[in-house]
């Protein structure tokens, strides 16, 4: 029983070294690089400037930037990676296999970044203000995983990665020019939930919040749903 055990955890810790090498092989890791360095910057610029604001409110909108990046690319080059690695025919040469691979992989990389975005957050708490590290990490992996369930949607709807990353930035270029209109409504995808609001706005704002969470968490299994149905399609990845 307890080799047994021990077996299967050790087939689970080499499938999961295995599905974060296939989210970050490659410009996965220029990625990770870029995420990491934008980052530095953007804090060091913060910390060098005596007017900039230093709240939690900033400090979410600095770790949304290396989140949005390391979600980027493993997501959008989920299906490209295996037809580069001519893996694709092998996982569609087992039935429904597909779907448990494609699916572990995104949780490891929701784990990864969660964990990643966890050592930023220690960082600036060190080094700019207090916050809780728990609650921004989670309020964070909202966004990121809506935007990982909708590359791997676009992923599986054209079978390109390079297709996918267009279509993502074009995503996100959008909200960031509606942002205006969209910042106080529960449909904006970066919603900052340690807005600094007056008290009389605090209610509405938790409100807002948590229709805005509710509702990325459906669009992401709503989403998830789509792709795992595209994938029944086999002939166009093969």
């Amino acid at each position: 029983m307890r080799g047994t055990l021990i077996g299967r955890l050790g087939n689970a810790w080499a499938f999961v070294r295995y599905s974060a090498y296939q989210n970050f092989s490659g410009r996965g890791l220029g990625f990770i690089g870029l995420a990491v360095a934008v980052f530095l910057g953007v804090v060091v610029f913060s910390l060098m400037s005596r007017s900039a604001a230093r709240g939690p409110e900033q400090v979410y909108n600095y770790l949304l930037i290396p989140a949005v990046l390391l979600t980027f690319y493993p997501s959008a080059f989920a299906v490209q990676s295996d037809k580069d690695a001519e893996m694709i025919e092998t996982l569609f040469g087992i039935p429904d296999h597909r779907y448990k691979v494609w699916l572990a992989r995104l949780a490891t990389l929701l784990v990864l970044v969660a964990g990643i975005l966890f050592l930023l957050a220690v960082f600036c708490r060190i080094g700019l203000t207090e916050f809780p590290l728990g609650t921004m990490v989670l309020q964070l992996m909202f966004p990121v995983l809506f935007l990982a369930s909708l590359a791997f949607f676009l992923a599986c709807l054209t079978g390109s990665g390079n297709s996918t990353a267009v279509v993502l930035v074009v995503v996100l270029l959008l909200f960031w020019a509606l942002a205006g209109p969209l910042k106080g409504s529960s449909w904006f995808l970066f919603h900052n939930p340690f807005a600094g609001v007056s008290q009389l706005q605090a209610l509405v704002w938790k409100k807002i919040t948590l229709s805005n969470r509710l509702y990325m968490t459906i669009g992401s299994v709503f989403l998830l749903m789509l792709a795992l149905l595209r994938l029944q399609n086999r002939e166009r990845y093969i």
